[in-house]
């Protein structure tokens, strides 16, 4: 049996920054709308946290009964170690994702908001369908687009709108931001395990790329993930605060390239999930600023 420790190893706490960095970014939009609202923001932060824990073991448990996780390289996996049944994990993935769906709700009802329901029901198919089901599209190489759609335009404008009741085009393009910093994070991730997910046909985006062209592509996620501020700055001079990220950037971007061992590369992922919260702390800090210096 599990231990509460393995049980927190299991549900992969350092990728939780992809899920809240949506969040602030939205809530941030929202309040440059004049539109935020601190409990819609903590209900949307609610859905996004243990949508992300759901995912995770979801994945434990579709990947650990596939047979895929037995010679990875990272963090506990809690079916394919053995530590925890099959049955346990998938009911712990179910567990979160219903937490998710009633924070969702109580978002949909008191924003009156109805057609979110589609775009929540959307979500959890989405992140059962990564390595679930007959045809998982995590092993078809499509995992990189739609964790860049659920964690980029998804996350961040469904929260402002749910706030604001309108979205603006700071939204847009942190949420493109945002979606790339996710991807870089899923990129560094798959880089790792370029080894033996072709040994188990698992056909990710960074297996098909290579391995030179997948970590070239880390690299040019987050260079453009930064750069599309510059689009943001004529009429919001503050949002060049997010060009203050550069310099955290360039060590995990420089394991990427050249790191060669798969355990080199593991760090990383902690890297791009701060480097992630640093994005939309200052992306927020500049929309904040730009409302209090008006």
């Amino acid at each position: 049996m599990a231990t509460a420790g393995q049980w927190i190893q299991g549900a992969r706490l350092r990728t939780l920054p992809i899920a809240m960095a949506p969040v602030v970014i939205g809530s941030a939009a929202a309040y440059e709308l004049g539109g935020f609202h601190w409990v819609n923001a903590l209900l949307a932060a609610v859905v996004a946290f243990f949508m992300q824990v759901g995912v995770n073991y979801a994945n434990d448990y579709s990947d650990g009964i596939r047979g895929t996780d037995e010679v990875r390289v990272g963090p506990l996996r809690l079916v394919g170690s053995g530590v925890a049944t099959p049955r346990s994990v998938k009911l712990a993935a179910f567990g979160s994702f219903g937490v998710a769906m009633l924070a969702g709700l109580a978002l949909v009802v008191l924003t009156q908001t109805w057609w979110l329901l589609l775009v929540g029901a959307g979500c959890v198919l989405a992140a059962w369908g990564y390595t679930g089901g007959k045809n998982p599209y995590g092993y078809m190489g499509l995992g990189d687009v739609f964790v860049f759609v659920f964690f980029g335009p998804v996350a961040t404008l469904g929260t402002t709108y749910t706030q604001a009741g309108q979205i603006s085009a700071a939204a847009v393009v942190g949420s493109i931001g945002t979606g790339l910093i996710a991807c870089a994070l899923l990129m560094a991730n798959n880089v790792r395990d370029i080894p033996t997910d072709t040994e188990v046909g698992k056909r990710t985006l960074a297996v098909r790329l290579g391995d030179t062209w997948a970590r070239r592509s880390y690299v040019l996620m987050l260079a453009l993930a930064i750069a599309l501020v510059l689009v943001l700055a004529p009429s919001i001079p503050w949002m060049l605060l997010v060009l203050l990220l550069i310099p955290a950037c360039l060590m995990p971007s420089w394991l990427v390239l050249k790191g060669k061992k798969r355990k080199s590369l593991i760090p990383v992922l902690k890297q791009t999930g701060l480097i992630n919260l640093g994005y939309a702390a200052l992306f927020a800090a500049g929309l904040v600023l730009s409302v209090a210096t008006r």
